[in-house]
């Protein structure tokens, strides 16, 4: 890649994308990614960067998005899920209708040269078993305040429909890279758990970034997986 004004961390949940984005941002040259463009925290960023309530444009919000999640250095960071891509280019069309329905002409103009790290992972039942959980007690990492209370419990069917929707996910990323010609920098979740700092360096390297001297690159989340999430594996595992 090298020489980018921005880079997007594309992924579905559970897959470390927090983790990498706390990674990125120590190194102090790789922006400050954030799932900024997440539709429901919408309203909580515009009043977190002094947008006027219900009197902003999409491309207000990005300017201050891009504000936000720079480094020093210029470039910007964040991450998209497979579902916010759609709002993030449907906003930008709202403010560029000559490039709509031309995704990547529109995140050009709205971020400059833009590349893409495709985050996955293999383990999909194990992905999927994470995502339940995280879902049904709303902590999302250690020491989340989130905590809904309720008690996670074993849930065959709900594991089968997040693998039926991590497969659709990731088959659509997948469809748009080769949709606009992108080849982007792949990682592995499996890596990044083994290896966080020399993952986040390889990503350093293919976005043309030098980690500055004396800079450490420390994890700021720790993993959450335990015995239960092994046990639900193991269980659903044994169906087949």
């Amino acid at each position: 890649m090298g020489e980018v004004d921005a880079y997007f961390i594309c992924a579905t949940p559970r897959t470390g994308s927090s983790l990498l984005c706390g990674l990125l941002a120590a190194t102090g040259v790789a922006g400050r990614p954030e799932a900024y463009f997440r539709e429901p925290d919408e309203a909580s960023w515009a009043d977190r960067w002094g947008l006027p309530a219900g009197a902003w444009s999409y491309g207000d919000f990005v300017r201050a998005a891009l504000a936000e999640g720079r480094t020093g250095n210029g470039v910007f960071g964040a991450k998209l899920m497979w579902g916010t891509l759609d709002r993030v280019v449907a906003g930008l069309a709202a403010e560029h209708p000559e490039l709509a329905g031309s995704d990547d002409a529109l995140l050009r103009r709205a971020f400059g040269r833009t590349a893409f790290v495709h985050l996955r992972r293999d383990d999909v039942l194990a992905q999927a078993v994470s995502w339940l959980r995280a879902e049904q007690t709303a902590v999302w990492y250690v020491g989340d305040p989130g905590w809904t209370g309720r008690e996670p419990r074993y849930d065959p069917d709900g594991i089968d429909a997040l693998l039926r929707t991590i497969e659709a996910h990731q088959a659509a990323w997948a469809e748009w890279f080769d949709a606009y010609g992108i080849t982007p920098h792949r990682v592995r979740y499996e890596d990044l758990a083994a290896d966080p700092a020399g993952v986040t360096r390889g990503i350093l390297d293919a976005l043309g970034l030098a980690l500055p001297p004396g800079v450490t690159i420390r994890p700021r989340h720790v993993r959450q997986a335990d015995a239960l999430n092994a046990a639900w594996i193991a269980r659903h595992r044994s169906r087949t």
